[in-house]
């Protein structure tokens, strides 16, 4: 019996879903990494004939936007935190106070999604014998292990996603030759989003494809825009 356990909990294990978190925040932090300090580089690129303000203005939106993008993963992931938990102690005192009520509020919920009257009544009871709270903050908050908020951890997976994907673009700047950088940087900044957006679909079980049309697409588009401006205030430095 345990061994068939934990081979459902393997099995649940490899669900797409679980990955969620952590894939979300990596995948933004990455992307966010390649286009915001590659677009940076390219509008430098594009005002400049000197390799100095593009590794300048790359170095510094890198580390600016790997903090960034730490703190405020951090921030929204923790506001979404003391939402979760103001909602599970205004469940704990329903609980304690009107603990008939929330039975059938917990049996209504079973009963929406297709028990039987007396079976969703029946679920309701056992369930809250064993864990009441937990039964309500599953089923009636919809919070758990999967979508239950990390902030250190969403923060972490960001910054450091975006950091790596700030790196790339750097390195282009560095090493690549200082004539039509601009064109070598979109070049590179597209061929490092379009392996980023195959790695996540693949990751997480989507569509390779349009992951890869839906980020080089508005990943030209960023660039396209800030080379633009680019040009417009161009200025020899």
């Amino acid at each position: 019996m345990e061994t068939e356990i934990k081979t459902i909990d393997n099995y649940l294990d490899n669900h797409y879903i679980h990955k969620s978190n952590w894939l979300r925040a990596a995948v933004l932090g990455a992307n966010d990494g390649i286009l915001s300090t590659a677009s940076l580089a390219i509008g430098v690129a594009a005002a400049s004939d000197a390799r100095e303000p593009i590794l300048l203005a790359t170095m510094a939106g890198l580390v600016a936007g790997a903090l960034s993008m730490a703190a405020g993963e951090y921030v929204s992931v923790s506001s979404q935190t003391d939402v979760e938990k103001a909602d599970i102690e205004r469940e704990k005192e329903e609980l304690r106070d009107t603990p008939e009520i929330e039975l059938q509020l917990l049996a209504d919920i079973y009963e929406k999604r297709g028990l039987k009257k007396e079976t969703a009544l029946t679920v309701a009871k056992e369930l809250s014998e064993k864990d009441a709270l937990g039964a309500h903050i599953r089923d009636e908050l919809g919070i758990n292990e999967i979508s239950q908020a990390k902030p250190i951890q969403a923060a972490i997976a960001s910054g450091a996603a975006f950091t790596i994907g700030g790196i790339l673009p750097l390195l282009v700047a560095i090493f690549l030759p200082l004539k039509n950088m601009e064109y070598s940087l979109y070049g590179f900044a597209l061929f490092f989003l379009i392996i980023l957006g195959a790695l996540a679909a693949k990751t997480g079980g989507s569509s390779i494809l349009k992951a890869i049309f839906r980020i080089t697409f508005w990943g030209t588009i960023a660039m396209g825009l800030t080379a633009l401006v680019g040009y417009i205030f161009g200025v020899n430095i």
